[in-house]
């Protein structure tokens, strides 16, 4: 068995940063811009009123007064020259007028045709936006995840066009005789086939697009075929069949069509019996049959994998351990890393974190009601109430 740190190591070798693509700038959000985005114009292109008021030239004080000559509207310049004591109508986003200096709101002057006066206590401020005062031409967005933020800031730097980096194809297939479909009616020896659906959902979360592949049966035929239908893809994702009973054929079956075997088997739980090698152009990841060892492995192997493949820098690529405290007692670990399903409670500083009672890697509902993995490091030893420890939130 090789440690969980080891394991990572060898899963990330299997991948690499895939191919850049340009994708229209509506559907970039939730994309990975590998390199910098640079802005072709200023932002604003002109000085801008930052209101809807009177521009005028100098420095205007209570009861001065103004003809307006002209009115500006976004879109709409106007065009002429303001001189002392002219006044163009300006609303917010106009160009300023040649000439002017200062946006009286419109609130701080009395109107009476074509003559504005100003108040006592008008505001003083200029309330001119100023010709690239949010970024010059020239200036970048750096590398990042697009969040519907960025779109906004891409638009403005006149981007329609998005450079990311291609999506991974994530194939994942689910093996066994016990299983059936969600929907279907089970056998009295059969299982709802549950993985499958939490693994598609992590890794499109994560990036990727994902194909649901059919169910593989436990024969060298059956497995054969389905691996066959995963043609393309970027990762190869197996569910069961990993392990070493003679209905465990995902090894052997992958071996037979050329898999190189990175490893097999780590000290960890949940999750022992996992398998990474490359099986044609794609990394095959075997992750275990049990629901909660699948989904563990999948947050600290299969996400890692997929951030390097989108091309995320190498310190995004591992699962970022939190830190906590105890909210009570614990054990021993033993040989293995243990990552313990936990719940959260937030209680100022450092949250507090208890592990469930138990910890069965069969036991959805407890999955379910989990919202981190407290870590546990092999060889760890019995921990008290309010020692330092640190966990994954999931």
């Amino acid at each position: 068995m090789i440690s969980v740190e080891d394991a990572l190591v060898q899963c990330l070798a299997l991948v690499g940063p895939l191919p850049v693509e340009h994708v229209p700038l509506a559907l970039a959000a939730g994309r990975y811009m590998p390199g910098p985005a640079t802005a072709s114009r200023d932002q604003p292109p002109f000085a801008a009123s930052a209101m809807d008021g009177y521009a005028v030239q100098g420095d205007p004080t209570a009861d001065d007064r103004f003809t307006v000559v002209g009115e500006a509207g976004a879109g709409h310049a106007w065009h002429g020259t303001l001189g002392p004591l002219q006044a163009a109508r300006i609303f917010t986003g106009a160009p300023l007028p040649d000439g002017a200096t200062r946006v009286i709101i419109q609130e701080d002057v009395i109107r009476d045709g074509d003559t504005i006066t100003v108040k006592p206590g008008a505001d003083a401020g200029t309330h001119i936006r100023p010709a690239g005062q949010d970024f010059r031409a020239g200036d970048t967005l750096p590398a990042r995840l697009l969040r519907p933020n960025d779109l906004a800031l891409l638009a403005s730097m006149n981007v329609a066009l998005v450079p990311v980096t291609r999506r991974p194809v994530v194939a994942i297939i689910a093996t066994g005789d016990e299983l059936v479909m969600p929907g279907e009616t089970p056998g009295p020896d059969q299982i709802i086939a549950s993985n499958s659906f939490t693994l598609k959902a992590l890794a499109e979360e994560a990036g990727a697009e994902v194909r649901l592949l059919p169910i593989a049966r436990d024969t060298v035929e059956a497995l054969s075929f389905v691996l066959g239908l995963a043609e393309g893809a970027d990762v190869i994702v197996t569910t069961g069949g990993a392990s070493v009973g003679e209905h465990d054929l995902v090894a052997q079956v992958a071996e037979s069509l050329g898999m190189q075997r990175a490893f097999w088997k780590i000290a960890m739980r949940p999750g022992k019996p996992l398998m990474a090698g490359r099986l044609g152009g794609a990394a095959l990841l075997g992750l275990p049959g049990n629901p909660v060892s699948s989904v563990v492995c999948a947050h600290l192997f299969l996400l890692p994998m997929i951030r390097a493949l989108l091309g995320l820098p190498a310190d995004f690529h591992a699962p970022r351990p939190q830190p906590a405290v105890l909210a009570e007692d614990v054990g021993p670990t033993g040989p293995r890393a243990h990552y313990m399903r936990a719940r959260l409670t937030q209680t100022g500083g450092l949250p507090r974190i208890t592990p469930f009672d138990r910890q069965d890697s069969s036991l959805l509902s407890i999955l379910s009601s989990a919202d981190a993995l407290l870590i546990r490091p092999a060889g760890d030893s019995p921990r008290s109430t309010g020692a330092p420890v640190t966990y994954l939130p999931i």
